[in-house]
């Protein structure tokens, strides 16, 4: 269609922007003086409205773009709110109560100067001013980057409203006329408060308030049109003096404009004359009747005049121009007027136009240098809008502004559904009720219960429901109910509740003002309960809604070109609305449900069709028919009309905003319509549209099936009706189903996140590599319930949107201004773009994902699945997510696998693939399974991740680095699941040698953790036999030996393969390393056990086989991922030499098994023994158990090992002596070791003492155990007589039998002489035949007897010794004793030897 941006259009209204709480209002109340003795009530006025806008509010880099304030009063109540389109401001509502006093309606003036905001308000008997900071002086800088700043009323608590310079009296002489409303007030060049009001002596009086920050006194001027000027001050003289001039002259609605040092005073008075006053010269400038631009006025002059209100517009270029509104008996009139001046300083009006209306009540209206509108509220209680350029319309055609209507009267409940669930749903559908709509119904019906109705949304529904269901229960008498008269009652109770939500809602929708902003053209409408905006239609809504009278004078040009086409579309356009009158509700039902449940819409038109046709009483087919007969090319208008609805585009909007622009720029962009409220117009904007679109595609599509039934000869050309058929009835079906899903989401509210799931969900994403794209921001909620095209354009759309709009600008964006209008149409443009569908984007689908939304985008989905075939990928792919949330994990596989098909097909897909670390994967898809697979793995759905992968491998082909990546994914989750054949099966397979092995150690540490050492024994290990042994050789030398297995695996492995060799290897390793590094008890009965699993080993194998390596000393391995041994300097030390191989035979190892066996027995006996038993040699060993007292296991040590025996008996002989002479504790303690070995088992008749049990068991070792040369004997006598004790006669006796030389040696060695002196006596005599048996002589000295000896070395030596001091009479007489002994061994020596000569020679 032809652009037509700067044609009239109809305009929308896009109400209820006051979702959220009802709004938390910070009440003050103002008394001033002198008020309190007047009634409270005798003056009562109707609500009025009103608002301010900022100069600079339509600037794009202002501070104040997109800021007003707009009021409300009622009797003595104001209340003060402030608005931004881009920022949610704080603390922006406030609510003055005036005592004794009621505001005026229209009584509130707000005006700014470069620091202030200041207020003006008049009641009937006190004038206020009240300053506020200005905007741009509330922050440091104008870059504002939060999303939410302080309103300028937030300080308002530190306001003395008692100071007198900012507050009046109004003086009652000459006071203000009875009854009057009318009122104005400005602020003069030098900054003090003027207010106006019509004066009751006729004319107007001026009360001047001195500025804010001098010192001054209130002044008072009273304009009469005498021109003569009066000044008054309080006190003046009352009326009655003066006389009164009459009512004539009263000013019915005041205005006015502020010149340089001047203010001229505009009044619309009573006798319908228009006068103007200078407030300088205080002088009546100029006063214009009226009625002579009335055509019939002879009435009107008759009367006085009511209703009549009067409105200005300035424009530096255009000048000042005046709209008057003349009221009469069920008509209505507006005069423009343009003020124009002449040198003499007379001024006089150019009349520009009259439009007359027949609206009988205007609220309100509003005048531009080209606009007027005008704001009616009709007997019928409905509100009515229009608006007209009065220049250019010559027809006097106003334009309608399409008012939202009320929600319906009556619900229809169908018998399969709840009662109270479609009440609910009715009354909680965003935009239908507002919340304070909804609290006042529920006081009602709460019957006066005191309650806090500071509800959010989902609180208000839950009490609303809670309200309702306790007095539908509370009515309840009968005891049995059945379940119709259950669902009446509940019908009747949710009926009655809506019935009263109706009322206030209708109640607060009634309309008290516009406020217009003609710097941004701007206008909203100012109810009594909320707030709402106008949005102009586009040119198919503005055609499908205009009025009949409306069409018949559309511009044809505005449609099309070619004026034939034009007409075509009008013609089809009446068709359409012919056909939307008709279609009841339940058709209209009819189509939605066909929607919703995936059913064809054409199929669900023939129907519609088919039941207008049965109930056609009016003939409305007919009619159509003859409208259609008017169309030359029905299907070329249908196709104009497809085109201009149909949004899909495949140009993607640019992401982000252009870098090239300042920064202080793109941040002042950032924030353009960034707040709530601006968010909810938005998106009911596209609501709307979306809805009205619906209609127009379901009128259409019934149309179309209407032309089919027709035929081809009736109405289209030859061979069209299969053009129509296949193309336009398919085009237009996919129409209906984007504005359905569209409309759909704008009513779905989006969820509440907790916090923690938004984190969860944030790491999910990032695993994707999902979070930089903008749209994944967690989402703050408001206390609003939040729809998700909401969420959707305050998280991603807007800034898209912005940016794009600004990208290139055509002016600087200094210089911009913001035209409200065509930046709505704008962004809800890009807004249906983005929303659209079939288009190729996924911004909207990636917001609900990134935002948790995921039973929102489950059903969106859902819907959109069957006939949308774009992004089917990426639909599947977050379908699947959706289903992972939900649990429904297989059927989040197979969405996943469905979209592996549309890999590098799809927009979103191929940014999904996309990685940061530049792997270089062969083909698109197995980038795309390892980001699924990644993120079922973060997610820890391993059953999932094995089939997803197993599905992968056919993709992988050849290609081996991914075949081992996946094959690796699958080992790794079938072990953590326990499947340990299957993992087993997978590492089989992987390809890559490196990862095998590596699986392979994971394998088998993971199955050693859990203590399945069967598995990990019996797989097997086909190629991979050595891997596996180097493998847990590696982790049983690398770890502690008490807390895992991994040696007694390597010994289990080895013995089921039969290898014994290989398993008693390891476990002679495994008890060496047990005595090294586990000083412990259970270290040494480890080691045993262990020394006897090898033992075992090498006797399973033939006797020439049974032999093993020792093991290297000291535990020195080399494993995998150590660092280099260093030296104290820091350099490494160099690796030792080549050791020498040694072999340990199996006797060998019976022996390592022996000692430790007597490790462990050492160990038992004397725990303190442990820490130094278990890497001690066999001679080490001996000590200990010495020491210990173990004699008899030390004895076993010595013979096993065939070692020495000396060590034994010398320690024994040490205990010995210990005990001689140790006192009773020691006697105890040595019971202990005493009974470790085996005592003499001869009965004695007396108890013996530890002491004799300790002598005994010395004398049965040295009598058991007899070694050549008496070695012994000779340690122990040695041992003894070194520490200087005695030796036992036992000891003696028995050393002499063997070998008394020695002894005798061993007594000199200790100087021992007298002893010695015996023993060479007693020696002496056993040679000679006495007493021989103790000394082991056989055969005496005899003549036939073996020949015997002394040792004559030894007692010569004796004899030396004796004979050194021969002063000492006792050695003299020891030594003259062995002379003796001698002499007489001589003289037999001598008698045998020639006894034996003799015997020789005979």
């Amino acid at each position: 269609m032809a652009a037509a941006g700067s044609l009239e259009r109809s305009f929308l209204e896009l109400s209820g922007a006051e979702r959220e709480r009802p709004r938390h209002f910070r009440e003050f109340t103002i008394g001033c003086v002198g008020t309190a003795t007047v009634a409270a009530g005798t003056a009562k006025y109707n609500e009025s409205a009103g608002g301010f806008y900022y100069m600079e509010s339509g600037k794009l880099l202002s501070v104040t773009r997109n800021r007003f304030i707009h009021w409300k009063t009622s009797g003595d109540t104001l209340e003060l709110v402030e608005e931004s389109l881009d920022i949610n401001l704080l603390n922006n509502a406030v609510r003055l109560k005036f005592q004794n006093c009621s505001v005026l309606p229209g009584g509130v003036y707000v005006s700014e100067t470069q620091n202030h905001v200041i207020i003006l308000i008049l009641t009937n008997q006190t004038v206020h001013r009240l300053l506020f900071p200005h905007p741009s002086r509330m922050y440091r800088s104008e870059l504002v980057v939060e999303s939410q700043m302080q309103s300028v009323f937030t300080d308002i608590g530190k306001v003395d409203f008692r100071d007198r310079s900012n507050h009046q009296l109004i003086p009652t002489v000459p006071g203000p006329a009875p009854n009057s409303t009318a009122s104005a007030a400005w602020l003069s060049s030098d900054g003090e408060a003027l207010f106006a009001l019509p004066s009751a002596s006729g004319g107007l009086f001026v009360l001047k308030l001195p500025p804010y920050d001098m010192p001054g006194a209130t002044s008072i001027v009273e304009l009469k049109q005498s021109s003569v000027m009066q000044r008054l001050l309080i006190g003046w003289m009352p009326t009655a003096i003066r006389g009164d001039q009459g009512a004539s002259d009263r000013a019915l609605s005041l205005a006015v404009h502020c010149v340089e040092h001047d203010a001229f005073i505009f009044a619309l008075c009573q006798d319908h004359k228009l006068r103007m006053w200078s407030y300088k010269d205080q002088m009546c400038l100029m006063v214009a009747d009226m009625l002579e631009y009335v055509p019939v006025n002879k009435d009107l002059r008759l009367t006085a005049g009511t209703g009549h209100k009067l409105r200005l517009a300035y424009s530096p270029s255009m000048g000042l121009y005046l709209g008057t509104y003349l009221h009469a008996p069920k008509r209505g009139q507006f005069c423009v007027f343009q003020l124009v001046s002449t040198e003499n300083n007379r001024y006089s009006l150019d009349h520009i136009s009259s439009l007359f209306t027949s609206q009988e009540t205007l609220v309100d209206f509003a005048l531009t240098c080209t606009d007027i509108w005008a704001l009616w509220h009709d007997a019928e209680n409905q509100t009515i809008v229009k608006y007209i350029n009065f220049e250019q319309n010559v027809a006097g055609q106003w334009n309608p502004v399409f008012i939202q209507s009320l929600p319906e009267e009556d619900l229809i409940i169908r018998d399969d559904q709840d009662p109270r669930e479609v009440y609910l749903r009715s009354l909680f559908t965003p935009g239908r009720f507002i919340n304070a709509a909804l609290c006042k119904a529920l006081q009602i019906f709460c019957k006066g219960t005191e309650k806090n109705m500071d509800f959010s949304w989902n609180e208000l529904k839950k009490e609303v429901t809670l309200a309702v269901e306790a007095e539908l229960h509370g009515s309840i008498t009968e005891y049995e109910l059945s379940r119709e008269e259950f669902r009446n009652l509940q019908q009747e109770f949710w009926c009655k509740f809506y019935a009263c939500c109706l009322q206030y809602q209708e109640a607060l929708s009634h309309p008290l003002a516009l406020h217009l902003n003609p710097h941004t053209n701007m206008v909203c409408l100012l109810k009594k309960g909320y707030l709402s905006f106008l949005m102009p239609s586009s040119l198919v809504d503005h055609l499908y809604l205009l009025p009949e009278e409306n069409l018949l004078t559309e511009d044809e040009s505005s449609i099309s070109e070619d004026v034939d086409v034009a007409r075509d579309v009008i013609c089809l356009i009446k068709c359409l609305r012919l056909i939307g009158e008709s279609v009841n509700l339940d058709m209209s039902v009819m189509m939605e449900m066909s929607c919703y449940n995936l059913q064809s819409p054409e199929k669900a038109a023939e129907q519609i069709l088919e039941d207008l046709i049965t109930i056609d009483v009016e003939n409305v087919l007919e009619d159509i028919y003859s409208k259609l007969q008017e169309i030359r090319n029905p299907i070329q208008a249908i196709g104009v009309l497809i085109r201009e609805m149909d949004y899909e585009t495949d140009v993607e909007m640019e992401k982000g905003f252009d870098p090239a622009q300042p920064l202080n720029v793109r941040m002042n962009l950032s924030q353009l319509y960034g707040s709530n409220t601006a968010s909810y117009i938005m998106c009911r904007a596209v609501f709307k549209i979306a809805s009205i679109r619906f209609l127009i595609c379901r009128d259409l599509l019934i149309l179309q099936q209407l032309l089919l039934r027709l035929g081809d000869s009736v109405v289209l050309g030859a061979g069209q009706l299969f053009q129509a058929q296949q193309d336009l009835l398919h085009r237009t079906a996919p129409l209906l189903l984007c504005y359905y899903l569209i409309k759909w989401n704008s009513q779905s509210l989006a969820t509440d996140v907790p916090v923690d799931t938004l984190e969860s969900n944030l790491q999910h994403l990032s695993v994707l590599e999902l979070t930089d794209s903008g749209t994944l921001v967690a989402n703050k909620f408001v206390s609003s319930p939040q729809t998700v095209v909401e969420l959707f354009f305050q998280e991603v759309a807007r800034k898209h949107i912005i940016s794009h709009l600004f990208s290139q600008p055509k002016a600087p964006l200094g210089q911009t201004g913001l035209n409200w209008p065509q930046m709505i149409a704008a962004i809800t443009g890009y807004l249906l773009q983005l929303l659209w569908p079939s288009n190729p984007g996924c911004l909207f689908l990636e917001c609900l994902m990134g935002n948790c939304q995921y039973i929102q985008l489950q059903d969106y989905i859902q819907l959109l699945h069957p006939w949308c075939q774009v992004n089917v990928g990426s639909c599947r792919f977050m379908l699947g997510r959706c289903y992972l949330v939900t649990g429904e994990g297989q059927k989040a596989l197979e969405c996943f696998c469905q979209a592996a098909s549309e890999v590098g097909k799809e927009e979103f897909l191929d940014r999904l693939i996309r990685s940061e670390d530049r792997e270089t994967v062969s083909t698109p898809k197995l980038q795309y399974y390892d980001k699924v697979l990644r993120l079922l793995d973060v997610i820890g759905l391993p059953e999932l991740v094995i089939q997803l992968a197993t599905s992968a491998i056919t993709e992988a082909g050849d290609d081996w680095k991914s075949q081992a990546t996946l094959r690796t994914c699958i080992f790794k989750h079938h072990l953590d699941l326990g499947h340990n054949s299957q993992a087993y099966e997978a590492l089989t397979q992987i390809p890559d040698a490196s990862r095998q092995l590596d699986c392979l150690r994971q394998l088998v540490v993971v199955l050693c953790e859990r203590s399945q050492l069967q598995d990990l024994v019996e797989f097997p290990y086909v190629n991979l036999h050595n891997e596996v042994v180097g493998i847990i050789e590696s982790r049983a030398r690398a770890v502690d030996l008490m807390t895992h297995n991994y040696y007694e695996l390597l010994y289990a492995f080895h013995i089921y393969r039969h290898n014994y060799r290989k398993a008693g290897t390891v476990m002679f390793e495994y008890g060496m390393r047990l005595g090294r590094e586990v000083r412990t008890l259970r270290g040494l009965e480890k080691q045993g056990n262990c020394y006897l699993a090898a033992i075992n080993c090498l006797r399973l194998i033939r006797p020439e086989y049974a032999w093993i390596v020792q093991p290297a000393s000291g535990a020195v391995y080399d494993r995998p991922g150590t660092s280099p041994k260093r030296n104290h300097d820091g350099e490494c030390t160099a690796a030792p030499a080549n050791r020498q191989i040694e072999i340990l035979e199996l006797k060998d190892l019976e022996k390592e098994c022996s000692l430790a066996r007597i490790r462990l027995t050492l160990a038992q006996h004397d725990p303190s023994a442990v820490a130094i038993a278990g890497s001690s040699s066999a001679e080490e060993m001996v000590t200990l158990l010495v020491q210990a007292g173990l004699f008899d296991t030390a004895i076993s040590l010595c013979q096993t090992f065939k070692l020495p025996l000396t060590p034994v008996f010398e320690g024994l002989a040490f205990k010995c002596i210990k005990l001689q002479f140790g006192g009773e504790a020691a006697q105890a303690e040595a019971w202990a070791w005493l009974a470790a070995n085996q005592l003499s088992s001869v009965i004695t008749t007396k108890e013996s003492s530890a002491t004799d049990e300790a002598w005994q068991l010395l004398s049965n070792y040295l009598e058991k155990y007899k070694v050549q040369n008496n070695l012994y004997h000779h340690c122990v006598i040695n041992k003894l007589l070194s520490h200087g004790v005695p030796l036992p006669n036992w000891l003696i006796n028995s050393y002499k039998k063997v070998d008394a030389a020695e002894l005798l040696r061993l007594y000199l060695n200790y100087d021992l002489l007298e002893e010695a002196v015996d023993l060479v006596s007693e020696y002496v005599d056993a040679v000679l035949g006495k007493g021989h048996q103790y000394f082991g002589i056989e055969f005496p000295l005899s003549a036939t007897a073996p020949m015997v000896w002394l040792p004559y070395s030894s007692i010569d030596q004796l004899l030396q010794a004796l004979g050194e001091n021969s002063a000492n009479s006792h050695n003299m007489a020891l030594s003259q004793k062995i002379l003796d002994k001698l002499e007489d061994y001589q003289q037999k020596v001598d008698k045998a030897t020639r006894d034996l000569l003799y015997r020789r020679n005979m």
